[in-house]
């Protein structure tokens, strides 16, 4: 009986086994040493306001002045960026050119007119103003244009490109490699969401920048080759008022598609004193700009900035962080670091998520110390002076007043009864 027993719970374990393995699933080592992450991977901060999904694969929302991330969805993956490369093609030539530069068609440039792209059909000896230029570039997207103010710019292309990716990676950026100044499709240039945020918002600082992203129409008068006037009309959905996508306190951007990217968009929007940078990479045909109003309400709807430096007095700089709306003050954290020119680098934590910055000085608290301890010296020799000068003569004069008055009314009160 006993080994009948032992035979069962032998053959019921074999089955197990054989069980087991028969339909696990192989794991690779990529795949057991690196989890496949959250794609809303700020979904994943305790006590924050849950974003919605989207359909593109890759988004986030920076508020400007803090550089809190607000909204993320695989910001640090790698894709194509399509026209939006056009914000550093104009940031760079408003950084190292003037407005006013006669900036002359060559081959280079014209070359754009029959790429496949946007171009405004210049011609060989064409001359614009820069300031046209990149009117033409944000409004008409002109890869003909883009193209002749990198060589204008950079002395070729190429060198102009080496001064994008050098400004890219002074800027922060982190995967960002650019090959052109267009956009135009190459299996080499890609940003990543986060990247394309810092880009947006160092153009964004620039006013001139600002002023250009806004315009919905722009007009070229003619120039020495054309024969009349050039309108240029933007296609860019939230700042044009008679667009169903259009959208309030938008301060401009750059929407692009291309069949290896899919649908780009990047803005600014400001409401209630707060800036907000969005990006939404790889989306659908006329499906970014929906989606970017979406992540812009949920930043605006969600979160609130709260001037901590102001009652700080040793915040130099800074001191605002942005937080949840239900959260206060006492929900941040901070953490302070000495830098080498004797001030105090200060991080603010939400829930370990940083949220602002500050520049402190450094209290000299040894001199505090001392006024301090004068302070209390001057009190207690006060104190033992008082303690010194007793008020016994003043009780004494007293005394004697009311004995005498006393006598007075005694002596009073003798006189009349006599």
């Amino acid at each position: 009986m006993i080994n009948r027993k032992k035979r069962f719970t032998a053959a019921f374990l074999a089955l197990g086994i054989s069980a087991s393995l028969l339909f696990q699933r192989p794991v690779n080592a990529t795949e057991a040493e690196n989890p496949a992450p959250t794609a809303i991977s700020t979904n994943e901060i305790p006590n924050w306001p849950q974003g919605n999904d989207i359909s593109s694969t890759a988004a986030v929302v920076v508020e400007k002045s803090t550089n809190t991330i607000l909204y993320a969805k695989n910001m640090e993956q790698p894709l194509y960026p399509s026209s939006a490369v056009k914000l550093m093609t104009c940031l760079l030539a408003l950084e190292n050119s003037s407005l006013e530069d006669q900036v002359t068609m060559t081959a280079t440039g014209v070359a754009g007119v029959t790429d496949g792209g946007a171009n405004i059909a210049s011609q060989i000896d064409e001359v614009f103003t820069m300031e046209q230029c990149l009117y033409a570039i944000m409004v008409g997207s002109a890869n003909d244009i883009a193209l002749q103010v990198a060589e204008h710019v950079g002395g070729s292309v190429d060198a102009f490109v080496e001064k994008m990716n050098a400004r890219a990676k002074e800027l922060g950026c982190k995967d960002t490699v650019f090959t052109n100044p267009t956009g135009l499709p190459d299996e080499n240039q890609h940003t990543t969401a986060y990247d394309l945020a810092r880009i947006t918002k160092a153009a964004m600082d620039n006013e001139t920048f600002r002023t250009i992203a806004s315009t919905n129409s722009y007009t070229i008068p003619a120039t020495n080759l054309s024969g009349g006037d050039r309108v240029l009309t933007s296609s860019f959905p939230l700042t044009n008022p008679a667009n169903a996508a259009y959208y309030q306190g938008c301060l401009g951007g750059k929407e692009g598609f291309t069949e290896a990217s899919g649908s780009v968009l990047t803005c600014a929007a400001e409401r209630n004193g707060m800036t907000l940078i969005c990006v939404v990479l790889q989306g659908a045909p006329n499906q970014t700009d929906n989606e970017a109003i979406s992540l812009l309400d949920y930043g605006f709807g969600n979160f609130q900035k709260l001037p901590l430096g102001n009652n700080d007095f040793s915040v130099i700089s800074g001191g605002t962080v942005v937080v949840p709306a239900t959260a206060s003050a006492e929900n941040v954290e901070t953490k302070d670091e000495k830098t080498d020119d004797g001030k105090i680098k200060r991080q603010y934590f939400f829930e370990g998520t940083r949220v602002g910055s500050a520049v402190a000085e450094i209290r000299n608290t040894d001199h505090n110390d001392s006024i301090l301890a004068e302070s209390e010296k001057h009190l207690k020799d006060a104190q033992a002076f008082s303690d010194a000068h007793t008020n016994f003569p003043y009780y004494l004069i007293g005394g004697i007043g009311i004995l005498f008055f006393i006598l007075l009314i005694v002596k009073m009160i003798h006189i009349i009864k006599s």
